[in-house]
């Protein structure tokens, strides 16, 4: 098998199957930001893939710090790194996606 599709095989792995974050260990009042789960405009390309490497990362750095962490600040610290990061991750998504002429769709109630 090529790098490329071991690689592809690996990101179209479920987030949490892959990487185990304790998601249930978030502080409390601590607001996780939005991953997204769909590629914009289902084009999966290679910025998607970026994406999907970019929040696993993420979340294997959060995973090893929250193990290395020694009290409350360090776990907290831990995610709001993890979150900068997911939020960078998706504003670079956007702006590639962007470049290309797609952009994320946005529903508006009202007049």
């Amino acid at each position: 098998m090529k790098k490329w599709t071991l690689f592809a095989a690996a990101l179209a792995l479920p987030v949490s199957v892959a990487a185990a974050v304790p998601y249930g260990s978030q502080p409390p009042g601590f607001e996780a930001p939005h991953i997204r789960t769909a590629p914009i405009a289902g084009i999966v390309n290679q910025q998607w893939y970026n994406y999907k490497a970019d929040i696993l990362e993420a979340e294997k750095e959060l995973t090893s710090d929250l193990r290395h962490s020694t009290d409350r600040e360090d776990r907290w610290d831990a995610w709001d790194e993890w979150q900068t990061e997911v939020v960078d991750a998706d504003k670079d998504y956007v702006k590639e996606m962007r470049k290309k002429g797609y952009r994320s769709g946005r529903v508006t109630v009202g007049g």
